[in-house]
């Protein structure tokens, strides 16, 4: 069930690679990477170093085989050495090169992979806030169920083969999906959000049901009846589990499914009110307009935004540094 909902959610959010690919990371730098959008996900494939995050008081030792997702965009570095002064991930990518230091030749130094991921639609936000700053996924039997796919990993960055770009993209969507389904099966921070939901019984079926059949006509006292509990009590759990009430999350999961037809469906604003549950287009309109902050109409008119981070650099410019240095 658990996983069935994460699926969901995540074929809205429709993660998108920016970047995939590695890197070393020799022992006399420290590299800086600047705020961004979506999420990254990094693995160290070999040796050992320092992750800090801006925010987090303290630094993260990062092993071999461990995995982490950094979902709220703030900068971080990257270092074997604390005591070293953080240098742009631009200026370390053009030193890593001129030293000719390449995945293949990097025996005995700390290799770094990963991918980073774009996110669209309005689950992005819902699943990101249910995030800490940093998923460190550590525990020795979670580090095997990744085992497969890091020596796959390391094996392309070592070895590059044709479509080896394409594989490094799918590798590292795997990781990050496992890496989500790891801190949800593993997670009791109680903190409010969708993802804590799905990790208490009466909550997931209660998402699920609504997410199973969003056009019915639910209420605040069917939702509770269909776990087994009484409308009061289901009411105050839902809004300190999850954050929102029942009908607003209810709201919020159906715009997001009538967002995701109207970028990419031929259906019409009325064939799409009407499937979830809506009696009249000006209803759904209201709703959508309220929640998405724009008529349905305007919203299906409106390309999709390509990802740029925070700071004005596009991340083009890191998937190109990574791909050098990875040799793809």
């Amino acid at each position: 069930m658990q996983a069935d909902l994460l699926s969901e959610v995540l074929a809205l959010v429709k993660p998108q690679s920016y970047s995939s690919g590695g890197f070393p990371l020799p022992a006399d730098m420290a590299i800086q990477f600047p705020k961004h959008k979506g999420v990254k996900c990094y693995a160290v494939l070999a040796g050992q170093c320092w992750l800090l995050v801006d925010g987090v008081a303290e630094p993260v030792l990062f092993k071999a085989g461990d995995c982490v997702l950094l979902p709220h965009g703030l900068p971080l570095r990257l270092t074997c050495d604390l005591s070293l002064e953080p240098v742009h991930f631009t200026i370390a990518w053009a030193r890593i090169g001129q030293a000719q230091q390449s995945i293949q030749a990097c025996d005995g130094s700390t290799l770094i992979a990963g991918g980073h991921f774009a996110l669209t639609g309005l689950h992005a936000e819902m699943l990101l806030r249910s995030l800490p700053p940093i998923v460190h996924i550590r525990r020795d039997p979670d580090k095997f169920s990744l085992r497969w796919s890091l020596e796959l990993m390391k094996e392309e960055l070592r070895e590059p083969q044709p479509g080896g770009v394409v594989i490094m993209q799918q590798l590292a969507y795997m990781i990050l999906v496992r890496a989500l389904r790891l801190h949800l099966t593993n997670s009791n921070s109680g903190t409010p959000g969708w993802l804590t939901a799905l990790s208490d019984k009466h909550m997931r079926t209660a998402i699920s049901n609504m997410h199973r059949a969003p056009g019915y006509a639910w209420t605040l006292k069917s939702i509770a009846e269909s776990v087994g509990l009484s409308r009061s009590v289901f009411a105050l759990r839902f809004r300190q589990i999850v954050g929102s009430t029942p009908m607003d999350y209810l709201t919020q999961w159906r715009m997001a499914l009538a967002a995701e037809r109207l970028k990419n469906s031929t259906d019409g604003v009325g064939i799409i009110a009407q499937s979830l549950g809506y009696e009249s287009v000006a209803a759904f309109g209201k709703a959508f307009q309220r929640v998405m902050g724009c008529s349905p109409r305007k919203y299906g008119r409106t390309p999709r935004q390509t990802g740029t981070t925070s700071g004005g650099m596009n991340e083009s410019s890191e998937v190109a540094m990574v791909d050098v240095v990875a040799g793809s």
